[in-house]
């Protein structure tokens, strides 16, 4: 067997989670530990003492690790390794790559990057776009991020922040309930339809369904939708548009071969991909809609881990 082998960390809001890769992607170990409200450096300290103990558990199997790969809920700052994850108190412009570098080898080669590209990289790597060149990944969570590699290169941009898709302008004019969070995010994201829905039950006046507009999620709403619910009927007709929307500017701009939708929210979407498709037809450019295929993730919730897995052996 291959000795050499490959440490994958995802940083979430909650907990981390970590595991080290052989280079086909198997995962031969696995660990993860809560955060437990931790924040800043505490949450730094979390992280090193899961990778240290990663790296023990890899060299007492005789495994050489070559690379260690993050995955950050937020930004990463490739100039310096410094992070912003709005989900970690503490952590806005916090030296991470600093704090792991003054502990870990200085042999094994550490690499951090955002949520949405290693969503990309791992979908690219092990799921529904294997192999792929061109691929974008909308993450529909409580926000909405793409990962974007373009010509097998992730696409990040002059401050490293290429991707922030919630914040694409889908309809004129400008209303000032989009400050906080961008257009397309307000209406179809996590936090979204829930909003969305709550705008759609005010306009009607007559509405007796069972969505309750003090208490809605996102998952209310796709329960409703499966009753036939009209104020969920309307939510969605709202979010399929704008998503058809976004997926021809991707088009447009990118010129995809695949384009995946995953993210915390976005599983039960998958019923309407051949609904978003019609949308995006009638707005992209006429060849190169014609070239992607549109697939939900493959991976789920395992996405930045596997994609961090993938971004050491990259950067290796």
């Amino acid at each position: 067997m291959d000795s050499k082998c490959y440490i994958g960390v995802d940083c979430g809001g909650t907990k981390l989670s970590s595991a080290v890769f052989d280079s086909q992607g198997h995962m031969i170990i696995e660990d993860k530990l809560l955060l437990k409200n931790a924040s800043g450096k505490e949450v730094s300290d979390l992280m090193l003492k899961l990778i240290l103990t990663m790296i023990d558990s890899a060299e007492k199997r005789h495994l050489d690790v070559l690379s260690i790969g993050i995955c950050i809920p937020g930004i990463v700052y490739h100039e310096n390794g410094n992070v912003w994850a709005p989900n970690i108190p503490g952590w806005d412009n916090y030296p991470l790559m600093s704090d792991l570098k003054k502990t870990i080898n200085k042999d094994i080669r550490i690499s951090i990057d955002s949520d949405r590209a290693c969503y990309i990289l791992g979908e690219t790597w092990l799921g529904n776009a294997k192999g792929a060149q061109n691929a974008i990944f909308v993450a529909v969570g409580t926000g909405i991020g793409a990962g974007i590699l373009i010509d097998g290169k992730i696409l990040r941009g002059h401050g490293d922040i290429a991707g922030a898709t919630g914040w694409l302008a889908l309809q004129r004019p400008y209303d000032k309930k989009f400050d906080s969070c961008g257009n397309f995010e307000y209406f179809a994201s996590g936090d979204g339809i829930a909003r969305t829905a709550k705008e759609v039950i005010a306009s009607l006046h007559d509405y007796k369904g069972k969505l309750n507009p003090e208490s809605l999620r996102s998952e209310d709403v796709f329960e409703a939708y499966q009753h036939d619910d009209i104020a969920a009927i309307k939510t969605f007709d709202i979010c399929i548009e704008l998503w058809g929307m976004a997926v021809a500017n991707y088009v447009s701009l990118f010129n995809p071969e695949k384009i995946i939708f995953g993210g915390g929210v976005f599983g039960p979407g998958a019923q309407f991909l051949p609904r978003i498709m019609e949308e995006a037809k009638n707005w992209a450019q006429p060849i190169s809609i014609n070239q992607v295929k549109l697939e939900v993730s493959a991976l789920d919730k395992r996405a930045g881990l596997i994609g961090a897995g993938r971004l050491a052996m990259l950067n290796t």
